[in-house]
């Protein structure tokens, strides 16, 4: 589904503030699967989620989705592919648009667009359901400036809007490390319903090791540039956070560095 093949990013080269951020990295998702991404700061995390949805270009290397080579693609090319939820809970939504407004142009995505203007009521009853399933009360307030919502209320409605038209793969950056404790979990869970209940592919980039153990059928470490430590399945569901500690010990050769990839 997404094969990324010896890929290497350096930013700044031949300066000062050269620093290689990807090192010959070598990944394949099948359909369906749920990785976590967790490794500390600079460690290339949200540079290969980055290089995924077209931010950043590659230096060598390919990728491909679906077994198309989208290695040249701009961004907004490769977005017909990808739902995106970011750190901020302010990106991905217009603040000044109301809730209906900005679900149509999610709903939109990828088609063309002309001037005429207006949801129908069929598509007016498919927000309210989907805003209903959010548990949040959004159905009733669909008129309401985003800009309004809470953070979570806001973050909550983007990854709707991320997964309205079923990705073919699903980018989530950190979209959790705004929120308080209580509204990250509620996040959270809504992320795994919506994941399941579409199959669709998700790569989810975490500096919390509780949540990158108990979400998603895979866990993937980085360390500098580097993949170091791949796990699925039955190892991934015994997996402890200490044994993810040792783990990072053996492959750095040090105690850890960031202590937001513990609890969180």
């Amino acid at each position: 589904m997404l094969k990324v093949t010896h890929v290497s990013k350096t930013f700044n080269p031949g300066t000062i503030t050269e620093k290689q951020a990807l090192k010959d990295i070598n990944l394949e998702l099948k359909e369906g699967d749920f990785v976590t991404v967790i490794g500390g700061n600079g460690a290339g995390k949200s540079t290969l989620l980055n290089l995924i949805a077209g931010v950043h270009t590659v230096d060598c290397g390919t990728i491909t989705l679906d077994g198309i080579d989208v290695t040249s693609w701009k961004e907004h090319k490769r977005a017909q592919f990808l739902g995106r939820v970011f750190q901020d809970p302010m990106m991905g939504t217009a603040a000044n648009m109301e809730i209906v407004e900005n679900l149509a142009l999610a709903y939109r995505r990828g088609e063309k667009r002309g001037l005429k203007w207006g949801v129908p009521r069929s598509e007016m009853e498919l927000y309210r359901q989907h805003l209903a399933a959010l548990d949040l009360g959004l159905e009733d307030r669909m008129s309401s400036k985003v800009g309004l919502l809470s953070g979570g209320q806001r973050q909550a409605l983007t990854l709707l809007m991320a997964t309205l038209k079923k990705p073919r793969l699903l980018l989530l950056d950190e979209h959790t490390a705004a929120l308080d404790p209580k509204t990250a979990f509620k996040v959270l869970e809504l992320t795994q319903e919506i994941v399941t209940e579409n199959h669709l592919t998700t790569f989810m980039v975490t500096h919390n090791m509780k949540n990158a153990i108990h979400y998603g059928n895979r866990l993937i470490m980085m360390l500098e540039g580097k993949i170091v430590y791949d796990v699925s399945g039955e190892e991934k569901r015994n997996l402890q956070v200490s044994d993810l500690l040792k783990k990072f010990e053996m492959v750095s050769g040090d105690g850890l560095a960031n202590d937001r990839m513990l609890l969180g």
